[in-house]
């Protein structure tokens, strides 16, 4: 999937999924956000946000998290304010993640799974996990700085085998720029 989105500036990644049916671990998802300084955008992330992770500056921002998945609608959601990231950032890889608590649980285990980022009313990219339905953890998109300093949203779903503490090292390594 390819979606290229010139000019995003405050986007927000909204994550939604059914809770376990009854008597089963709890099944927990989570948005991850990795950032890049501008001099080695595919190097090791600068710092990481999650829900036990914040951004250092307040300009990537987990405002609604779920352990669960119970709840009306998108129960995760991440805002990132991009026009307020320093300059030395050049890209910026969200994805997201499952816990592995309880066993082993892949995309295609989870119902009714999806995400969608928007800003404000307008709807930027969408996903199921259809394609990556094998897959622990994936990462949903990349915003990265053209050349006169506006971000871009490029979709990238690519699927990952590994959980909440391997997947931030990895999800932005993957070389597609």
């Amino acid at each position: 999937m390819t979606v290229i989105r010139t000019g995003v500036h405050k986007p927000e990644v909204r994550l939604r999924w059914d809770p376990s049916p009854l008597g089963e671990p709890p099944r927990h998802l989570d948005i991850v956000a990795a950032t890049y300084s501008v001099e080695d955008p595919h190097g090791g992330p600068v710092y990481v946000v999650h829900t036990e992770s914040r951004s250092p500056d307040g300009t990537i921002n987990m405002t609604r998290h779920s352990e669960t998945g119970q709840g009306f609608g998108f129960v995760e959601v991440m805002v990132l304010e991009l026009d307020r990231l320093a300059p030395s950032f050049g890209r910026v890889v969200v994805g997201v993640v499952i816990h592995q608590d309880g066993g082993r649980r892949t995309f295609g285990d989870i119902t009714h799974a999806g995400t969608l980022i928007v800003e404000k009313y307008s709807e930027l990219l969408a996903d199921d996990f259809s394609t990556v339905s094998t897959a622990t953890a994936m990462t949903l998109c990349e915003f990265t700085r053209d050349g006169a300093g506006q971000w871009e949203l490029h979709g990238r779903i690519q699927g990952f085998d590994s959980g909440p503490v391997e997947f931030p090292r990895q999800m932005g390594a993957s070389g597609q720029a």
